[in-house]
């Protein structure tokens, strides 16, 4: 089956969140880490799935100025996934990461 070049983006994106969590770990967690430093340097609350919606947005913007690259799409893809994965994070008090 030939994918579709939109398929094919998503299929990267979800690709990438699974390539990063191998060297970052889960996303969730990342995006909690990011959040707590944000907090603290705004002096704000700021939440996982917050930051992750910030990045996507970040991409969204680099694609104003560049959209011929893949990159930026496939990126804000994979961020608005973590942060639906964020939101399910903070719900699930029991949630444990294994490799």
């Amino acid at each position: 089956m030939i994918m579709t070049n939109t398929e094919k983006l998503f299929a990267d994106a979800v690709a990438l969140i699974h390539e990063r969590g191998m060297h970052y770990g889960h996303p969730a967690i990342q995006m909690d880490r990011i959040a707590k430093l944000w907090s603290a340097y705004l002096n704000f609350p700021i939440t996982s799935n917050q930051v992750a919606g910030c990045m996507a947005l970040l991409k969204i913007s680099r694609s104003v100025e560049s959209p011929e690259l893949d990159d930026h799409y496939k990126d804000a893809l994979a961020y608005i996934a973590i942060s639906k994965t964020c939101h399910e994070y903070m719900q699930d008090k029991d949630f444990e990461w294994e490799h």
